[in-house]
């Protein structure tokens, strides 16, 4: 999974969350620390401090981890759990530390771990609206959409209650309906990261309704709102992948190599293209994809099944990388690979559990009508 656009809106949230004795520079001159990007966190001068005051630890690892949503670099997830080391241990009582904890283990797919730490957070502090969101963006990945809605419906803000509840439900065989009621919630006052939220969902929304016309709108809403905003890039890209717009899908992707999830985007428009880029942002895809596998990790593992299916033509391996995938994530796009691979493969049973998913909890999706009907 790519960092959810719920991510952003966590860490929108969790920005104006006091803590005790802050520390408040005189001026915008001040420097609270150093931060290059690529620099060993290991040689920064604010280890020291952030260990000893919360108020220094906090927006540090906060930096750390929009670094990371920002540029892809998982490294920075890594500073943010130095940072927080002191922070989050068995003795621990800040509910903002666990709470960022938890966000760095979600975006390292650890979503066990995550809900753990989310408990421990509530414990402290039942009533935090960030650990309940952030539960229910988990529990919907997971595809646990009961858990899900009673996370949503644990937060006290009505606006990102009713965001959090329809787009469960948007999930869970009332697509149309959902997708009516977030057209209602009147965007205006809000916060450009919960903007972009909701149009977000209304694009997703919008794409399983097989209404491209209408989802191509909202992705565009949401990045006006949102420039920065990678999620709903790479949603819009595959859009215009979809109805054969390669050269736009480029133009929207120009300058976003550095970002794994976005390159594939790049790399598929290229071959569609026949460019002769690709040969580049193919050989930095796999070399990417063999780093992760050498940390251990699967943090992209639905791009890799992609890579290997749409980019490499190997339908087997991207089969056991989009089986991998579903072990983690249920995610439609995650339903959506592992079918094409699947079919790709010869061997359409092997998506077995990505079907009798769907139907159990009643998912609509025009992109899946047909592998659905076709036996698969």
């Amino acid at each position: 999974m790519i960092f959810r656009t719920l991510s952003a809106a966590v860490l929108a949230l969790l920005a104006g969350t006091a803590v005790g004795g802050p520390f408040v520079p005189h001026d915008d001159s001040v420097v609270l620390a150093e931060v290059t990007p690529g620099t060993r966190h290991s040689e920064l001068a604010t280890r020291e401090l952030a260990a000893r005051r919360l108020d220094v630890a906090l927006p540090l690892a906060q930096l750390y981890i929009k670094q990371a949503r920002n540029t892809g670099d998982l490294r920075f997830l890594g500073y943010a759990e130095a940072v927080l080391g002191p922070w989050v241990g068995p003795r621990s009582t800040s509910a903002d530390a666990l709470v960022l904890h938890a966000t760095v283990l979600q975006s390292r797919h650890d979503f066990s771990g995550a809900l753990d730490v989310l408990e421990r957070a509530r414990t402290l502090r039942p009533n935090d609206a960030q650990a309940w969101l952030t539960s229910a963006t988990v529990l919907r990945v997971l595809g646990e959409y009961e858990r899900s809605l009673a996370a949503c419906d644990s937060i006290s803000d009505a606006t990102v209650v009713e965001l959090c509840e329809q787009g469960v439900r948007g999930l869970s065989g009332r697509l149309a309906a959902a997708y009516g009621a977030i057209q209602q919630i009147d965007s205006q006052p809000m916060p450009p990261e919960e903007r972009a939220w909701r149009d977000s969902e209304l694009g997703e929304m919008a794409v399983r309704l097989g209404r491209d016309v209408e989802a191509e709108h909202w992705f565009q809403n949401g990045l006006r709102a949102s420039p920065g905003d990678f999620y709903i890039r790479a949603a819009y890209a595959d859009l215009l992948l979809r109805n054969d717009r390669a050269r736009e899908a480029l133009a929207l992707l120009d300058g976003q190599e550095s970002l794994e999830p976005l390159l594939l985007r790049i790399a598929i428009a290229q071959k569609t293209l026949r460019d002769p880029g690709l040969a580049h942002s193919s050989a930095r895809l796999a070399g990417a994809f063999d780093a992760e596998a050498q940390r251990g990790e699967g943090v992209h593992r639905r791009e890799q099944a992609r890579f290997l299916l749409e980019i490499r033509g190997d339908a087997r391996a991207a089969l056991a990388a989009a089986l991998e995938n579903w072990k983690v994530q249920r995610e439609p796009d995650d339903v959506l690979v592992l079918m094409r691979a699947a079919r790709g493969a010869g061997q359409p049973q092997a998506a077995k559990l990505a079907t009798e998913f769907v139907r159990e909890h009643g998912m609509q999706d025009a992109r899946l009508a047909g592998l659905m009907g076709a036996g698969s």
